[in-house]
């Protein structure tokens, strides 16, 4: 039998018992990759790619912001990244925002 489970958002296609039978690794490991694909890990160092608007804020998060030592949590919505930005604060991001610096 050829069960194929596929990624409604980007179209990946993999079998479930392949994954569960490699041996490999954590079975339950998740893995975060940044908005142009590099793996993302606890302490990395990343970059803000579009101006992020901040409730309560006048201004928002720039693009181009630095945040460092980021920490990767299961978080609501998507926001897989928890971390503090400079002049903001600690906040959660979601990993398609930003790259590793």
């Amino acid at each position: 039998m050829n069960a194929l489970v596929v990624c409604p958002e980007c179209g990946h296609e993999w079998v479930p018992a392949d994954s569960a039978a490699d041996g490999g690794g954590d079975a339950g490991e998740r893995v975060v990759k940044d908005s142009v694909g590099n793996v993302l890990q606890d302490g990395d160092s990343v970059v803000v790619v579009k101006a992020l608007k901040v409730k309560g804020s006048p201004s928002g998060i720039k693009a181009g912001t630095k945040v460092r030592n980021i920490r990767l949590v299961d978080g609501v919505d998507g926001h897989d990244i928890d971390c503090k930005v400079d002049g903001f604060g600690a906040m959660q991001l979601k990993s398609s925002v930003v790259k590793k610096a």
